[in-house]
Order: C-alpha cells, then structure tokens, then sequence
C-alpha cells in the first residue's frame, strides 16, 4: 500500500449521482449542483446534504426550509458543470442555463423539467448547519419522468471528472 493524499479521499467515497438542488426565496428560483449528498433513513425518506454557507442557496433554504433535489442524466451533465460554476448571486440560472422550471405540489422551490427525478424536500433537522452546513432533508413528494428510461447519471470524481453510471447487475439481498 502506498501513501493516499488525504486531499483526494473524498474522491474515493463520493456516494451518489451529481443533482441540482433548487430553491425559491422572494419570488426568486435558483438551481445550484450538489454532489456532497446521501440517503440517511429509508421510510420517510431521509437525504443528508451539505450545502456551503459560501452558496447562494444555503440562505434561502436555511430561511425557508424547502428546496428540490432533481437528478439530471448525463446528456445534461455539461448544464450541471456550468450551473456550478457559476453563482445565484448575479446570475438567473434557469434562463442562464435553459432549464424549464415547474411548480412544486408540495414546496415553493421549482421542479426541474429536464431531469429524469425530482423529489421535494423539507427541512427535518439542522442541527448540524452551523458546524458542517449539513442539512437532513425529508422528501415529502417524489417526481419522475416516464420519458426518460434507464438514465444515466453523473458521479463526481474530483478536479473536473465524471464518471458516468454503468453497468446494473442484481444480488440477492436482505435489504429494501
């Protein structure tokens, strides 16, 4: 075994697909990309995330509690790195970046039509905000698009790379 930088370790452990997270304060949407995410309880559905204090979002969701998570396919994967890398503050992102907002059932925060899910979070604990900007979100309404069967998502790897969802094999297990 060799020496790991521990700059790169989350490299190793990134968990889920690369999602946009949108939020709506003072009649104002923004949509922003997320990668530092996981699932933390089955039933409700529990999602822990961590949300910079530095984004633009991290007020409007801490002030309003709500926000979606939409999991875009690989096809949109050059509008997500683009939505990252660029800030709320001084840019309207939906229009920026060609992306179709649309009303929530549930919560202010905007849908996003492109993507293939969209699941509409509330706020369940934020104890952990102050310390870690991590915020426990319950899903209270999830969304998807028939339209787009077996997408592919992205996986952030570190410094501009992806990988891209592959290959789905089944084991039998105990789990849900």
């Amino acid at each position: 075994m060799d020496d790991y930088p521990l700059a790169r370790v989350y490299q190793l452990l990134e968990p889920g697909p690369v999602v946009l997270l949108t939020t709506a304060q003072a009649g104002r949407a923004n949509v922003m990309t997320m990668s530092w995410h996981m699932m933390v309880e089955f039933t409700p559905p529990l999602v822990a995330c961590v949300v910079s204090g530095a984004d633009f979002s991290h007020r409007a969701l801490k002030e309003t509690g709500e926000c979606v998570i939409a999991v875009p396919a690989v096809h949109l994967a050059p509008k997500v790195v683009a939505i990252g890398n660029s800030s709320g503050r001084d840019t309207e992102k939906f229009s920026a970046f060609g992306l179709t907002p649309l009303p929530a059932a549930e919560v202010a925060a905007p849908l996003v039509a492109e993507c293939f899910a969209n699941l509409e979070c509330r706020v369940r604990d934020d104890r952990l905000v102050p310390d870690y900007d991590l915020f426990v979100l319950e899903v209270v309404k999830a969304w998807s698009d028939s339209g787009q069967p077996e997408p592919k998502t992205i996986h952030h790897r570190g410094y501009g790379t992806f990988a891209v969802d592959g290959e789905t094999v089944t084991i039998p297990s105990k789990m849900p």
